[in-house]
Order: C-alpha cells, then structure tokens, then sequence
C-alpha cells in the first residue's frame, strides 16, 4: 500500500494544473439546482476522455461513473460530489470570475466535482491495483430542497448492488488548505424551510381603530414562536435552531398592509423533536395572530434529514487521511447546525462526510462559504483529489463485512 500511496501523490501532482483548470472552468460556468445541464455534459466529456464508462439522466442532469477494480464484485463503495451553484452575484475579481450574472460556485461545488473528477482519473490509473468497485456520483440540486441526493435514491443510485459505504468532501474556508477534518456520529442538523404569512385588515395609518397591522401581530408572532421553541429547547438540552430570516410587508408610510410575509428555518438533530416542534410553532402562531386579531397561515417546507457520520466508516476515513496527510494535518470537527443533502444517503448506507481545507490566510483567501467573495486556495485540489482516492482504495482494503 506504501508504494501505492506514493503513486497517488505523485500523479496528483502531476494531474493539479489540468484538475485546477476544470475547477475553473466550472466555476466560471455555474449552474442553479436542478439546471446543471452545461454542467454536466462538461463532466460527462472529461469521463469521456479518461476512458471512463457513465451514465446519464439521473435526476435529469446526475452522472454515474464506475471505475472496477480486479474481483469487481468483491466490494462496492460509493464517491459523492455536488455540481449546482448559488443565487449570489460574484465580487471576485479573478480570471474565472463566473460568466453568469447572479449565480456563483460560492459553496465549492466546482470543487467537489472538479476533484472527484481527478479521483475518476487517479483511480483509473492504478485500477490493476486494488479490488472491488468504486462508484462515483455527481449529484445535481444539493442546495435546493428536495435535495438532489433524495431523488437520486429514488432512482436508484445506491443499488445495484448497493455499496458498502458512501463518502463526500466538502471545501471549509476555515481550515487550512492541507488539512482535513473530521467527525464520528452526529455531525450536521435537520432542516426545515418556514414559510408564515400572517392575515390583518389594512387601512389608512392616520385611522389605528379601522385596522389591524399585520406587521404588529407578526412581530408578536416572531417573537412568541422563538421564545417558545428557545425554552423547549433549554428543557430538553437538544441542539435547535429557528430563525427568520426575510420579512416583507408592503405598505407605505401612511398605508396598513392587509398581509405580512416572513420565511425561516429550523434546525434540529433529533427526528421526534422535529416533529413536534412543527405543531408547536404553527400552534403558537394560530393562537398569538388570533389573540391580537389576525390569522396565521403556517407552511413548513420539510427538508433534509440530520447528517450522522457512520463511526466504523469515518474511523477508518480519519485514519486512512493521518496516513496521507501526517496526524498534524488531520483535525476533529465540532458539530455543526448547517445542513447538507448528503444526510439523505447517511441514512440508507454507512456514510462520512468529511471538511477540505481550503483557506490560505496569508493569500487573504478566508471568506466564507456563501459569500460572494468565497475562493479557495486552489492547492487544496491536490489535497482533496489525492485523499479522496487514497480513502476509496484504503476502505476496499478494509476488512468489513461483504
């Protein structure tokens, strides 16, 4: 496995300039959920060209790749990476800044295709080298809900046979490029999409007993729908999050809105506190409105499940990348109340999903994830590639069960 190792960071060197060449392509070529069809013929064509046999269609814009081993049918894991970008309007001023006014890679997801693209090319490489079969995933839609991970489920992506385990990276700006991180078990939260339009009587504001503003009572609404879901939370020692995020009402200076709209999200790790927590808010919500003389419409958007690293997996993961990266590069990760779609497969298989440093503070390189100034520190692909190859072939070599 020394020798084998070697290979790999010799041939992630040697693959960097062509890998950081298609992170650039993408990223100045984004793509919104479920539209990545630029994306994903440009990723079909590099498959392509590394001799690397894929299907189509999945979920429209999803590829699958197989790359077999010797004793093909002797283990079967799976390699994820995401492809579509977000609503944001670039401030980077770099060469690759993205051509498509609006929308921006500003979560990594060039990243993360652009270095399971490398593993696809390191990994056919050294094919004669290892046994079993690695099936690498590129998933459309991560950021919009039903998450792109779901659907692919439903059609099938996890069968046929059904790997053994599944592991997925993600660029941290946070971390240094060069490191990794890691956590066994519980990891990422729930997340629910709230959308609350709250009824009133609009009027003329010089008239207060002619009407009910609707932006009062929804103030109250807030304000008692935190408050109480923030005491639930204390009580029963459960990590929560509910926040709100946009309010619109359109009124004027001397005009009462008839209606308040008001979106949010809620975050949780524990299913049954989920759901009970729903009827709570919409609870709360009917009765405070009601009280000051207006009505609550309450929609909850459910969306993905919490992410929970499998400890078996992510052992073997976190050991694997010490390994390869030295124990120093190689760091423990906190829980953390973000949400990702790759939670939808965590609960189907084994899985670890795992952070890429992509920072550089001496380059300035430290914005965050969502930003419009989000960029990485493009060494972190030799890292990200290298690794994720390293990984695959280390759990094929594992003694875990067929």
């Amino acid at each position: 496995m020394s020798q084998l190792k070697e290979h790999i960071k010799k041939v992630s060197s040697e693959f960097l300039p062509d890998i950081i060449a298609i992170r650039r392509h993408l990223h100045a070529n984004p793509e919104l959920s479920f539209e990545e069809h630029k994306t994903s013929a440009f990723i079909a064509s590099k498959l392509k060209e590394y001799g690397i046999p894929f299907k189509t269609g999945f979920v429209k814009t999803g590829i699958v790749a197989t790359i077999e081993g010797k004793n093909s049918g002797k283990k079967t894991i799976a390699l994820r990476a995401d492809m579509d970008a977000l609503p944001i309007d670039e401030k980077n001023d770099v060469p690759y800044r993205s051509k498509n006014k609006g929308i921006m890679h500003a979560c990594g997801h060039d990243v993360h295709s652009a270095s399971l693209l490398g593993v696809a090319r390191i990994l056919q490489s050294c094919k004669n080298e290892f046994e079993g079969t690695i099936r690498l995933i590129f998933q459309p839609g991560e950021e919009k809900i039903p998450g792109g991970a779901s659907l692919m489920i439903k059609e099938g992506v996890l069968e046929d046979p059904r790997p053994l385990g599944i592991l997925a990276q993600h660029v941290f700006p946070s971390l240094e490029a060069g490191k990794v991180g890691f956590r066994k078990g519980m990891y990422m939260a729930s997340t629910d999409e709230l959308y609350l339009t709250i009824k009133g009587k609009g009027g003329h504001a010089a008239m207060p007993d002619e009407y009910k503003n609707p932006i009062f009572i929804a103030a109250r609404v807030l304000e008692e729908v935190t408050l109480r879901i923030n005491s639930e939370r204390e009580k029963r020692n459960l990590p929560t999050v509910v926040a709100f995020g946009k309010f619109e009402a359109k009124g004027a200076t001397n005009v009462i809105p008839v209606t308040a709209n008001i979106e949010g999200t809620f975050r949780t790790m524990n299913e049954d506190w989920r759901k009970e927590a729903h009827a709570i808010m919409r609870e709360v919500a009917s009765k405070v409105a009601k009280e000051n003389g207006g009505e609550a419409e309450f929609r909850i958007e459910k969306g993905y499940p919490f992410l929970v690293n499998d400890e078996l997996l992510t052992s073997r993961a976190q050991t694997a990348a010490e390994i390869y990266l030295g124990k120093e590069n190689v760091v423990d990760l906190p829980v953390r109340m973000t949400a990702e779609d790759f939670s939808f497969y965590t609960h189907v298989i084994p899985g670890c999903f795992y952070r890429l440093g992509t920072g550089n503070i001496s380059k300035g390189i430290t914005s965050g994830v969502h930003t419009p100034t989000f960029d990485i520190d493009e060494k972190a692909l030799e890292t990200g590639m290298g690794l994720m190859a390293w990984i695959a072939i280390s759990e094929l070599s594992s003694q875990i069960p067929k």
